[in-house]
């Protein structure tokens, strides 16, 4: 068993990270519990653990949960700087003296698109340490033409010789995978994970304020609530959505339904509000009625906000994965996505704990949100679902497989 192997033998790991992320926080506090693991993450910049200015929202962005603490990290002396993540910045030196001065048996990188991944690999190939790579790309993707191709080829080609395994994330990031470095290639699945217990905490203590909450937004008793939650970028489709929301509020008026209108929640900055807000102003006074643009809300704010809504969508394309999904999912909701969202083969099943529909289709998409409403128990069984299945995407899983995955390494070297 590996667990007994690292009980034997402790086990030195590097991992190399561009900046603190709140997701990641909470696993590395419990990896740095693991006995016989001796994790060491090596951050690129601080940027994130104070305030900085994020071009997807498009604000300042300060977040309210710890992001250090709990591990042993350090950050590593800066070439140059950055607010954010490019292929040339951060960029740090020192990092062949640390891995050698470490005597790290692996070398965990989360990504490979930047310069700092680079210069680490080649140092941890010319150290003889095993590198597994992380990160949640799948193979649905902007088109390319021949050459940009070829050159994507090559890219791979030179990654497999630098690479001893990968950590998949999901169902389609095994595919890229696969196609990518080949059928041979170490596989070890790491199910993209949120902190669970958080948001069912969370989550669970906002119940008693629900109506409060409700008041606070102007929403009126027995009316269901849609929610999306995350950047307004033109990737998001959030403006697919609002159309959606406008054809269903068209729907019930010329059918003369009596059922209550849905509202429709927005959370988020970017820059695509202008245009949803220029939208709306043309939009009928049903339409503009039922829609609340509540900007950005930090992390500890967003379990009140799953607890309110009754189903969560996430049109996106191009979407890697969607760890909102995975957040509303644990306040047990209905979800709506489209079938470019990465994780939906992995935690999404139409019918079951909600609906898929063809992405960039406006009609299907408010067909699909007609169809989560329209029967109450049906949308709150969905829920009941969501909440179970995304129990077996959890940090506990992330460690067990890790600890596989560190040891397969170790064992290569």
């Amino acid at each position: 068993m590996w667990w007994y192997h690292l009980l034997k033998v402790m086990l030195r790991v590097a991992y190399l990270l561009s900046h603190p992320i709140q997701y990641q926080s909470p696993l590395l506090r419990l990896l740095a519990q693991q006995p016989g693991l001796e994790l060491m993450v090596l951050y690129s910049s601080d940027f994130s653990v104070r305030s900085y200015h994020d071009k997807g929202f498009g604000a300042a962005v300060e977040w309210d949960v710890p992001l250090l603490g709990g591990y042993r990290h350090e950050f590593l002396p800066r070439i140059l700087g950055s607010h954010d993540v490019s292929f040339f910045r951060p960029l740090n030196r020192g990092i062949f003296r640390r891995l050698r001065e470490g005597r790290f048996d692996v070398l965990w990188i989360h990504g490979y698109a930047t310069l700092n991944s680079w210069m680490a690999m080649a140092a941890a190939k010319a150290l003889g340490i095993p590198v597994l790579l992380r990160t949640d790309s799948t193979l649905i993707d902007h088109p390319r033409g021949p050459v940009k191709l070829a050159v994507k080829n090559l890219f791979f080609r030179i990654l497999r010789h630098f690479t001893y395994g990968v950590l998949s994330v999901g169902q389609r990031n095994t595919a890229y995978w696969r196609h990518h470095l080949g059928a041979d290639i170490p596989v070890f699945s790491i199910p993209y994970a949120v902190d669970n217990a958080f948001f069912q905490e969370r989550c669970t203590a906002a119940s008693p304020t629900r109506e409060q909450l409700r008041q606070q937004l102007g929403l009126g008793a027995n009316r269901p609530v849609l929610l999306f939650a995350s950047k307004l970028l033109a990737r998001k489709r959030c403006t697919d959505l609002v159309e959606a929301y406008l054809e269903l509020v068209k729907r019930s008026k010329l059918a003369g339904k009596s059922r209550p209108l849905p509202y429709l929640l927005i959370i988020g900055e970017g820059e695509q509000r202008p245009q949803i807000e220029a939208r709306l102003q043309q939009a009928s006074a049903e339409g503009r009625e039922g829609v609340r643009m509540l900007g950005f809300r930090n992390q500890s704010e967003l379990p009140r906000f799953y607890d309110l809504c009754d189903a969560f969508v996430l049109p996106s394309i191009h979407e890697p994965w969607g760890l909102v999904v995975n957040e509303a999912m644990n306040a047990g909701k209905a979800i709506v996505v489209s079938d470019e969202v990465g994780c939906q083969p992995d935690l999404v099943e139409d019918g079951d704990n909600g609906i898929v529909f063809p992405a960039r289709n406006v009609g299907a998409l408010a067909d699909a949100l007609e169809r989560v409403l329209e029967q109450p128990e049906v949308c709150r069984k969905m829920g009941e679902r969501s909440l179970e299945r995304i129990q077996a995407f959890s940090f506990e899983a992330n460690v067990g497989g890790l600890m596989q995955a560190f040891t397969a390494a170790s064992e290569h070297k």
